[in-house]
C-alpha cells in the first residue's frame, strides 16, 4: 500500500452545545446555543484526520446531523480503500443519493458528507506530511481576517472588543429597524475608519425593501452587502439589485451545486463569492469552486459561523488558493471555536497565520469540551 493510499478503519461523529448568554440574532432568527457536530476519520495505520459538518439551523439540527454520520453514513465508509480524497465524497453523494431524495434532506445529507470528506483531507495531508494550505497550491500561510455575526444590539461594544483581539475588518448584521441599522453603521464605520466594513442582512429584504434601502448603505462605502435578498429569488431581481443598488454583493453560503456556482460565475452580480465548506461540497467540491471565483475575477471569501475545526479547514483553503478574500471569524463567544481552531485564534493587526503543522495543523482535545456534548 502506497503512502497515498489507505483504508478507513473508523468514522464517527461528536455533538456539542455551547450555551450563550447573548444569543447570535439574524433577520430570521436566533441562536440560543452554538452547536457544533466534530468528525474523526482513522485509518487502519492509526492516523486520524478531522472535519465539522455544518448544523447551525434548525435548533435541533446537530444532533441529526451527527446521527446520519454515525448510523447512515459512517458504516458505508468503513473498509473504504482510498486512493484520493473526492473518492469518499463522490462514493458517499452517489450512493446516499436516492435516501437523501426519499427523505427529502439532501442538505443534511450534504452537510454531514461535507464534514467527513473535510476528515479525509486533513488526514490524506497529514499522511504526506504536509500542511494543508500547501498541499493545497497556498504559498503564504498568512491571510487576511473580518471579524462577524455583529448582533444589531451591543454592535459597537462587540466590534470594539474585535478590534482589542487584533481585527481590523468587521462585518454587521442589518435587516432590522433602519434606524438601528444606520445607528451601528455609523458606529462601526467611525470605528474601523477607511477599512473593511460589510453588511449581511440574512436574506431579510424583498427587492423593493433592498432598492430603497441602498441610498442609506451606500454612504458608509461598503466592501460588500451580503444576501440582501432569498438566495432563490429570480435570477433576474438579483440582476436588478446589481443594476440598482451601487454596492458589490455577496452570497455563496446557500449555493449547494456546483451548476449553482457556475451560473453565479458566469454573470457579473457577485463581487465576492462565500461557498461554506461545511454546508455543501466540503474540499472536494469547493477547491475548484474558489479557483473558478478567482478565475472569474472575483473574490473567494469562505464563509463560516461554527465551531473551531471547520473555520480552520476554511483558513486553510484560502491559503490554499491564495486571492485577496479574507477569512470569516465569528465574533461571539464560543469555546467550541476557540478551543479548536488552533493559531487561528490569534489575530495580529487583521491577519491569522497558519502553521506547518502536517493537515490542520491542529490536534483537538476534546476533553476541554466534554461537558457540552450532547450526541
Amino acid at each position: 500500500m502506497t503512502l497515498q493510499t489507505f483504508t478507513i478503519q473508523s468514522v464517527q461523529a461528536f455533538c456539542y452545545r455551547y450555551p450563550l448568554s447573548t444569543p447570535v440574532v439574524t433577520s430570521f432568527g436566533k441562536m440560543l446555543d452554538r452547536p457544533a457536530v466534530f468528525v474523526r476519520v482513522e485509518d487502519t495505520d492509526g492516523n486520524a484526520g478531522w472535519g465539522e459538518v455544518w448544523s447551525n439551523f434548525p435548533s435541533t439540527g446537530a444532533e441529526h446531523r451527527t446521527r446520519l454520520v454515525n448510523e447512515v453514513l459512517a458504516p458505508s465508509t468503513c473498509g473504504r480503500t482510498v486512493g484520493a480524497p473526492h473518492e469518499i465524497f463522490e462514493a458517499l453523494t452517489q450512493g446516499t443519493s436516492v435516501l437523501a431524495l426519499q427523505s427529502g434532506e439532501p442538505g443534511p445529507f450534504a452537510q454531514a458528507i461535507a464534514g467527513i470528506d473535510l476528515a479525509i483531507w486533513d488526514l490524506y495531508a497529514r499522511r504526506r506530511k504536509q500542511p494543508l494550505w500547501r498541499m493545497l497550491g497556498g504559498n503564504s500561510k498568512t491571510i487576511r481576517a473580518y471579524a462577524s455575526g455583529i448582533n444589531p444590539t451591543g454592535s459597537r461594544q462587540t466590534a470594539e472588543a474585535a478590534f482589542k483581539r487584533g481585527h481590523r475588518a468587521l462585518k454587521l448584521k442589518v435587516g432590522f429597524e433602519p434606524a438601528t441599522d444606520r445607528a451601528n453603521l455609523v458606529a462601526l464605520r467611525d470605528l474601523v475608519g477607511d477599512g473593511v466594513l460589510a453588511v449581511d442582512a440574512n436574506q431579510g429584504w424583498s427587492l423593493a425593501r433592498a432598492l430603497e434601502m441602498a441610498p442609506y448603505l451606500r454612504e458608509f462605502d461598503l466592501a460588500w452587502l451580503e444576501e440582501p435578498i432569498r438566495a432563490d429569488r429570480p435570477w433576474r431581481e438579483w440582476q436588478q439589485l446589481r443594476e440598482n443598488i451601487g454596492i458589490p454583493l455577496a452570497a455563496g453560503e446557500n449555493i449547494a451545486s456546483r451548476a449553482g456556482f457556475e451560473h453565479v460565475l458566469g454573470d457579473d452580480v457577485l463581487r465576492v463569492v462565500q461557498p461554506d465548506i461545511a454546508k455543501w461540497g466540503g474540499l472536494t467540491m469547493c477547491l475548484g469552486v474558489a479557483r473558478d471565483i478567482l478565475a472569474a475575477g472575483k473574490t473567494f471569501c469562505p464563509h463560516y459561523l461554527g465551531g473551531g475545526i471547520g473555520l480552520l479547514a476554511s483558513a486553510h483553503l484560502l491559503a490554499g488558493i491564495g486571492g485577496a478574500g479574507l477569512l470569516e471569524v465569528d465574533s461571539n463567544d464560543n469555546v467550541l471555536r476557540d478551543r479548536l481552531c488552533g493559531p487561528l485564534v490569534n489575530v495580529t493587526d487583521g491577519t491569522v497565520t497558519l502553521s506547518e503543522d502536517p493537515g490542520l495543523g491542529s490536534e483537538p482535545d476534546l476533553s476541554f469540551i466534554e461537558r457540552y456534548r450532547t450526541a
